[in-house]
């Protein structure tokens, strides 16, 4: 319908009568909004809104109602589950405490606003550019880093729904970011135009998303041609006859004589004794001189009561970083208090008290002013400063009465510049408690021409509240945000419940040397083992045979010793615990140790797969992921075997080192193996040197998933190490079929996993060691003098065999079955295999310790590749 705009009693009128502006859409329509003119030559209309609490004040729960009552319409869109799901986004600076009213009637969601304060040492998450506005660029800066990267809906709420430009920008740069399958736009107003209303449902289609919109009311401004050069011809007249004191009552010492009631739009006489009453229609900036009392005694400077509101400790202003549900509850609990201790400050008799906001710090003020309303009789109004510089003209049919003109007083990031307050010079208001959060509690706002001394010049009692800025403890260098875990089937073979790997995708770059490359660079100093990969061992169909053959004797042996290590893990070190296997040896276990808790309890444990690298240690930003969202105390780092112990104590220093930098503790460095053979851990299935298949093969039985890889081109500061996914190997691939094959056989082993549980937790169980003691004498013995070249137990021959360039094999003395892929594949690398008594060991893989292409072994012929 067609809303007339000539009635003098909407606060819009004087806009729409002077620029031929019309306003289409719902009843009510012009209760909600009135019209100023911006100072911007973007746009010349400015839409005011009278239950936002940013222009115009208005009471605190009828803004807060009306947010609320969005975010229940939000939840009734998206069901109980959904919206448990959800993540709010707001818009900085005006919806900033709309969208966390949205939030509360939505209840289960944690809410986030854009901002633009920036935080030294905190990376964006995301940024927009918010086309129109006189400040343009918003920045998100959750402190907890997966705020946004879930895949529930994300509800971005904002006051109006103008053109959509800013809703496209932001969905569009997260969507790239954290895609989603849902948005919800949430608005009081819509006001799209026709040409607009289309696009948000073409970019659903573009990026193949549900957007659905939940609005207040809805409508369209109908704007004439030249309406932008008109609307700045008329603010340009308007201030430099104020300024020249050509309109009566402007200009520095303009005073609003009438002040319209939001909403109702019938005017309230302001206090007659206020100086220089103003006229109808003029421009109006408040005074810079003294404030008039009943008797015309002027003070040099206005009383300023600080009050104490006993802020709780930790607990968020806002939602600039983030403000989850359990922030929530705090706040409410405190709430009661914190608005008797104001009610208590204010004067007594006090008629009106406005409750003033600082610019993005919107919602804290308002939920003290909403809880303030009915404890005390006076009529309590709420509104905040803003940084948007609008026109302030003195008519009932205009919706911005009168400005208050102040400097920044919060260091802001753009530089300093003026900031005004609305709508509160001439509104009678016996009282006004401004709201800064810390970091605007400045020299600049107690100072003669800060925001405290406008405001004394016409309220009686200025009140100050601080509230603590809320700033996320950082390191000297914040990370970037890091992204959630890859998952299968786009990253492994694993199903994406088994395992989530905190690792880049390195597929697309070629990083395979040939092994004797390799092993030269290695051991002349030239390059590091990690910054390349060996070439995929392809198995013969004779060692595919060998593969299967010990995977069917050794699956009950095997599931055995997950069990084992599983419930010691259970019993001693957390009843909940969250599996980071060592990529990649470890992730096979750690898959089987989370199969054996659903197997024997119906639990589901987290389960994440990590980089570390021999002399480069644990990656930090996965450490430092897995402590954002869980207990680092309930973290068991798993691992297939220990050979002498290297990683074991890697990982040792690799921890304390990460912690003493980051301030975090809890990380328990001790892995949890399956086998121990080297006596190095407390935790394991079995101290036995066996053969366990998975160490037979390469990517084939790990997920299709290669080494993993720290290089510094490819790998950056902030990023995860990196790693490659063989798709084109997945007709070799067993990694499911051996878990499948260890896991049948769990339900015959519970018996003797129990004894074996019950015996250990009665041993003696200290590392001895004696690996890493074997190992060095072994390196002396044979004239290596390098423990990193001599590689023991079944598992790291393997490897040697596999991936270097082996010298000799030593082989324990009446070995068996264990050994029949090791002699395989010595005998295909034209490895020599030595038998040896004393052996704690079954076998020793030795890499050839003076390797270059062409070296000869100790007997003088040449190594066979």
């Amino acid at each position: 319908m067609n809303i007339a705009v000539n009635n003098g009693d909407w606060s819009g009128s004087w806009v729409a009568e002077r620029l031929g502006v019309e306003l289409e859409g719902d009843d009510g329509l012009r209760a909600l909004l009135g019209l100023a003119l911006r100072r911007n030559p973007k746009r010349a209309h400015l839409l005011v809104s009278n239950v936002l609490g940013k222009h115009v004040p208005q009471s605190p729960a009828v803004v807060y109602g009306h947010g609320f009552a969005l975010g229940r319409r939000v939840r009734d869109l998206l069901g109980e589950t959904e919206a448990g799901r959800s993540v709010v986004v707001g818009y900085a600076e005006t919806a900033t405490g709309l969208g966390h009213s949205v939030a509360d009637g939505i209840g289960l969601a944690p809410y986030l606003h854009s901002t633009r304060r920036p935080v030294p040492g905190m990376t964006p998450a995301g940024g927009f550019e918010e086309s129109h506005s006189h400040a343009t660029s918003h920045l998100l800066l959750p402190e907890d880093p997966a705020l946004l990267s879930g895949d529930g809906p994300l509800v971005l709420v904002d006051d109006e729904f103008s053109t959509g430009n800013t809703i496209l920008n932001t969905i569009r740069d997260l969507h790239a970011r954290y895609p989603r399958k849902r948005y919800v736009v949430v608005a009081l107003v819509d006001m799209r135009s026709p040409a607009d209303a289309g696009r948000l449902d073409g970019l659903a289609d573009e990026i193949g998303a549900r957007v659905d919109l939940v609005a207040g009311a809805s409508g369209t401004v109908k704007l004439p041609d030249g309406v932008l050069a008109k609307g700045q011809e008329l603010v340009a007249r308007y201030e430099e006859s104020a300024a020249a004191g050509g309109v009566p009552g402007a200009g520095a010492s303009g005073l609003v004589a009438q002040f319209p009631a939001p909403l109702a739009g019938v005017a309230v006489e302001a206090d007659d004794q206020s100086p220089h009453p103003g006229a109808r229609g003029t421009a109006r900036t408040a005074p810079t001189g003294p404030r008039a009392t009943g008797d015309r005694t002027a003070p040099t400077g206005p009383h300023v009561t600080t009050v104490d509101l006993h802020w709780p400790h930790g607990l968020p202003d806002g939602g600039r970083h983030g403000f989850t549900p359990a922030h929530r509850i705090r706040l409410e609990t405190a709430l009661p208090a914190m608005a008797a201790r104001l009610a208590e400050a204010l004067p007594l008799g006090a008629r009106r008290v406005l409750a003033l906001g600082f610019e993005e710090l919107m919602y804290a003020p308002l939920r003290v002013a909403r809880e303030l309303e009915p404890l005390v009789a006076a009529e309590v109004r709420y509104s905040t400063t803003t940084r948007s510089p609008v026109l302030a003209v003195d008519d009932p049919g205009y919706a911005i009465r009168s400005r208050l003109v102040f400097p920044a007083h919060d260091d802001p990031a753009d530089g300093p510049g003026e900031r005004y307050a609305y709508n509160v010079a001439g509104a009678a208001f016996d009282a006004v408690v401004v709201f800064v959060d810390s970091a605007g509690d400045t020299p600049e706002l107690h100072a003669p021409d800060g925001l405290l001394a406008r405001l004394g010049a016409y309220v009686p009692h200025v009140l100050l509240a601080v509230v603590p800025s809320y700033v996320p403890a950082l390191t000297e260098e914040s990370p970037a945000m890091l992204p959630e875990p890859l998952r299968g089937p786009a990253f492994s073979s694993y199903p994406p419940e088994d395992v989530g790997w905190l690792l880049q995708d390195l597929s697309e770059v070629t990083l395979e040397a040939p092994t004797e490359e390799r092993e030269e660079a290695i051991q002349s100093g030239g390059a590091h083992y990690a910054e390349s990969l060996p070439v995929e061992y392809q198995p013969s169909e004779r060692y595919q045979a060998l593969f299967h053959a010990a995977l069917e004797t050794s699956a009950a042996r095997i599931a055995q010793a997950v069990g084992v290590v599983t419930e010691t893990v259970l019993a001693e070190r957390s009843a909940r615990p969250v599996l980071v296997s060592l990529a990649r040896a470890g992730t096979p276990v750690g898959v089987l140790m989370r199969r054996w808790a659903r197997f024997r309890y119906g639990a589901e444990l987290p389960h994440y797969a990590v980089s570390i690298v021999r002399g480069r240690g644990i990656d930090a930003n996965a450490l430092r992921w897995l402590a954002a969202r869980h207990d680092p105390r309930d973290v068991v780092f798993v691992d297939g075997w220990t050979g002498k112990g290297a990683i074991t104590r890697e990982l040792a220093e690799a921890v304390a080192e990460f912690e003493a930098r980051e301030g975090v503790s809890g990380f328990d460095p001790e892995i949890a193996v399956l086998a121990d053979p080297g006596s190095c851990v407390r935790t394991y299935g079995t101290r036995e040197d066996f053969l366990i298949p998975s160490a037979c093969l390469n990517s084939t039985v790990s997920g299709l998933i290669s080494r993993t890889v720290l290089r510094a081109d490819l790998v950056g500061p902030d990023d995860f190490h990196g790693a490659k996914f063989y798709r084109e190997l997945a007709g070799a691939d067993v990694s499911v079929a051996f878990l499948d094959a260890v896991a049948a056989r769990f339900g015959e082993v519970v018996d003797a996993v129990d004894a074996a549980v019950k015996e250990l937790a009665a041993a003696d169980r200290a590392p001895t060691w004696e690996g890493w003691a074997a190992v060095e004498r072994i390196s002396e013995e044979y004239g290596i003098h390098d423990v990193n070249l001599v590689k023991p137990g079944v598992g790291e021959t393997t490897r040697v065999l596999l991936r270097r360039v082996p010298w000799k094999i030593l082989a324990r003395a009446g070995a068996g079955a264990d050994l029949d892929h090791v002699r395989l594949l010595a005998e295909q690398r034209g490895v020599p295999v030595e038998e040896v008594g004393e052996l704690p060991y079954t076998c020793v893989g030795l890499i050839h310790p003076r390797f270059t292409r062409g070296a000869t072994g100790a007997d003088g012929r040449a190594v066979n590749l």
